[in-house]
């Protein structure tokens, strides 16, 4: 938690009281069902809800934009970016019925009136976003299919509406496809653990 507030120092009093009930929450669920790792628990903030937020330092979304998390999970990175920007709309989605129903129990307790969770298939979900976001779900070239009719024309973002991913390792292969339009971000840039050397943060503009 010291951690967020360290490289987020202007969170309201609201915001840092949902990230610190975030721990806990997930604590119960996880004696529940194993939505976090055993091991990955003991670096929560690190590993999971500042490794979500490095989205927020590149894209400071604006009131009323809509944003889906595809393959949310435990709800990374949409609940945390949830917390970060209570003016955005974000919709959280994963076809495990389990993931789900832990996320829909975890806004719900937070009083993020902004988020909701639904259990589907990207391919299925029906509407517009402005940016869809996302954790290494899988390669962006098939990632990219499943979302890319998902997009909005109408821009009020400092970046163009499209996907923004967060993923680490190696990506000369995978983002070739999209080299002309890709942009990058080192996460390293913004946070100092050794977590994040070789994560990044990847936004592909779609309209």
């Amino acid at each position: 938690m010291d951690t967020v507030i360290r490289y987020f120092p202007h969170l309201s009093e609201r915001q840092r009281e949902q990230f610190a009930a975030m721990l806990p929450l997930y604590e119960e669920w996880n004696a529940q069902i194993n939505v976090i790792s055993r091991k990955d628990m003991e670096h929560f903030y690190e590993h999971h809800v500042l490794h979500s937020l490095a989205i927020a330092k590149v894209m400071p979304f604006a009131p009323m934009t809509e944003v889906l998390d595809v393959g949310t999970g435990g709800g990374f990175p949409g609940v945390p970016l949830a917390v970060m920007f209570p003016e955005a709309r974000f919709t959280l989605i994963d076809s495990i019925g389990k993931k789900i129903k832990v996320v829909s129990d975890v806004i719900d307790r937070l009083g993020l009136a902004n988020a909701k969770a639904q259990q589907i298939r990207a391919e299925q979900l029906d509407g517009e976003y402005d940016f869809v976001v996302s954790r290494a779900v899988t390669s962006l070239p098939e990632f990219v299919p499943w979302v890319k009719d998902k997009i909005s024309k109408s821009q009020y973002n400092k970046l163009r509406n499209g996907i923004l991913y967060l993923k680490g390792g190696d990506l000369k292969s995978e983002l070739f496809p999209f080299r002309h339009k890709v942009r990058t971000w080192d996460i390293a840039e913004f946070f100092a653990e050794p977590f994040f050397e070789t994560k990044k943060v990847i936004h592909l503009p779609f309209a």
